[in-house]
């Protein structure tokens, strides 16, 4: 069936982003995953190619094409590559990150950040999750005290995507602790180089091993009122903005994986021998590979009714959840599936498919695991459903 969601301009951007990804990332990716971190001269490099910074608004150094199935595009030909573990951390810096400057920004935030970010020159994080907290959000240890005109921020937070490499983080923090549950919290930016901030451990993870993934620390970290970001005491309802956005990525990530884990599948078991034929001879590979691609098709359909939706700006939490809960889940599933037939290769690191295993997993966690996701739906269904009294 036609997939009528791109026009050229998404296909030539596609062009753009296969040759740099061929030429800048797909050569270092071991080095970096042995370092587990990316060069920062990588994302400088995918900014000049105009990889990153496209959302950003023109009058601050971006392209200005607000257009999520670009985000798409770039996601296909990463996963096709198999590089998620050296990209994974354009989708905080240069997808959310923004995001949180253009709806909430003061004029004076976006000039000092958004230049940067879109040149590639800086790298910016996001730290919401707490140990103790994990998706809870709602129970928050970091603080904000006011002290003059300043605030004060102090707590800990961990598995912080670009926590090494970044040069500022957005700090979700309580500055009202009377406040019932989400409520009273706001956001802040704090500089890698503000005093009390330091970055703790580069966590040794599953997967993704060339994305920075850090604990941070904040001791009395002071910064001034031009630190708030958005509201004071709107923090979580800042979040809640952007969350659509945030889960329908990692959808369409893991629609782009399970879509590339099936195309090196098909093309291993029609080549690989065995007992006189083809692994993809027998009723059982090609009973697998039909049901995944079946599924993986639905999948596709509703992604792309999605990223219309998003684009349209219409589209709402409860669908995202869905997208994000059978994206995450269908990945892992294809991957598992079709790792057994490469047999004992698709246990080598050095095949794709091995190194899809071991990245796609954290797709069900992060963002929202899929437990949430299931209780963000089910509460729209018994509010859907629920007898009117």
């Amino acid at each position: 069936m036609k997939r009528t969601l791109y026009d050229a301009d998404h296909e030539a951007y596609r062009e753009t982003v296969a040759r740099f990804l061929d030429a800048e990332v797909a050569p270092h990716l071991v080095q970096w995953e042995a370092d587990k971190r990316t060069d920062r001269a990588m994302w400088k490099a995918a900014a000049d190619a105009g990889i990153i910074g496209a959302s950003i608004a023109e009058e601050y150094g971006g392209g200005g094409v607000e257009d999520f199935r670009f985000d798409m595009v770039r996601a296909e030909e990463i996963a096709k590559r198999g590089l998620s573990s050296a990209t994974g951390g354009w989708g905080v810096s240069d997808g959310i990150v923004p995001g949180y400057f253009a709806a909430f920004g003061s004029e004076e935030q976006k000039r000092r950040y958004l230049p940067g970010l879109a040149a590639g020159e800086l790298i910016g994080a996001i730290a919401m999750t707490e140990p103790g907290a994990g998706s809870d959000l709602q129970n928050i240890r970091t603080k904000a005290v006011r002290d003059g005109e300043d605030w004060v921020i102090s707590g800990a937070k961990t598995f912080i995507t670009n926590g090494q490499n970044c040069d500022f983080v957005i700090v979700v923090a309580r500055t009202n602790p009377e406040a019932p549950g989400a409520h009273g919290t706001s956001l802040f930016i704090v500089d890698a180089d503000a005093q009390g901030f330091s970055r703790g451990r580069n966590l040794d993870k599953v997967g993704l091993a060339a994305q920075d993934t850090s604990e941070l620390s904040f001791d009395e970290v002071r910064v001034g009122p031009g630190a708030l970001l958005g509201q004071e005491g709107e923090g979580f309802i800042h979040l809640m903005v952007n969350l659509p956005y945030e889960r329908l990525s990692i959808a369409m990530g893991g629609l782009a994986g399970a879509r590339a884990v099936l195309g090196w599948t098909g093309e291993y078991v029609f080549s690989r021998e065995a007992f006189g034929q083809t692994i993809g001879d027998f009723q059982n590979t090609q009973f697998t590979l039909a049901e995944l691609e079946t599924r993986v098709d639905a999948l596709e359909a509703y992604v792309d009714r999605c990223a219309l939706a998003l684009n349209a700006d219409e589209l709402t939490a409860v669908e995202a959840a869905k997208a994000k809960l059978l994206g995450s889940e269908l990945q892992i599933e294809v991957t598992n599936r079709c790792l057994q037939l490469f047999g004992g290769y698709g246990f080598m690191l050095e095949y794709p498919i091995g190194r899809a295993f071991r990245d796609s997993r954290i797709q069900s966690i992060y963002g929202g695991s899929s437990e949430v996701m299931k209780y963000i739906v089910g509460k729209d269904l018994k509010k859907r459903y629920t007898p009117k009294r």
